[in-house]
């Protein structure tokens, strides 16, 4: 499947975006269908740090084991799915400055879905751009209220 690209631009300074993004165990308050998402390693996150996570997409239970392949913190983060998770899968998350107190974030999805998934690649791209913008609408918002915790991982 193509890359699915989704920008956003929020009101918030660089650092404090990535260390929210960067920090794993928040993805179930602002990712809509996220059930939870835990470390399987020792924290600070670094290349080859592991989480897993249960999510629900399109009526199916997804659960999925990540890697961090790349890693520069305060400013980008890839994570690749591992062997046994429901499809292959790479999201890269970047957040660049734009401004005092602004930035822009950059979400990159890659996938090669197969069986079910397959069959369906084009509405599936579809939903699944839909999917990020708005959940990084919701993110935007939550950081403009102080509803997502700073913390300390970037």
């Amino acid at each position: 499947m193509k890359p699915v690209v989704v920008q956003t631009d929020i009101p918030r300074a660089a650092e404090d975006v990535f260390a929210v993004l960067d920090d794993v165990e928040q993805n179930p308050h602002w990712l809509q269908g996220m059930v939870s998402s835990r470390w399987t390693t020792d924290s600070p996150p670094r290349v080859g740090s592991r989480y897993e996570q249960l999510a629900r997409f399109m009526g199916r239970e997804i659960r999925t084991s990540f890697e961090v392949t790349a890693r520069v913190p305060g400013r980008l983060v890839t994570i690749e799915s591992r062997a046994g998770s429901s499809f292959p899968l790479t999201v890269t998350r970047e957040v660049v400055p734009t401004g005092p107190g602004r930035c822009r974030a950059v979400e990159t999805v890659l996938s090669s879905p197969e069986g079910f998934y397959r069959i369906a690649t084009p509405l599936l791209r579809l939903m699944v751009r839909r999917n990020i913008a708005r959940d990084y609408r919701r993110f935007r918002d939550m950081m403009q209220s102080g509803a997502l915790p700073v913390s300390a991982t970037a």
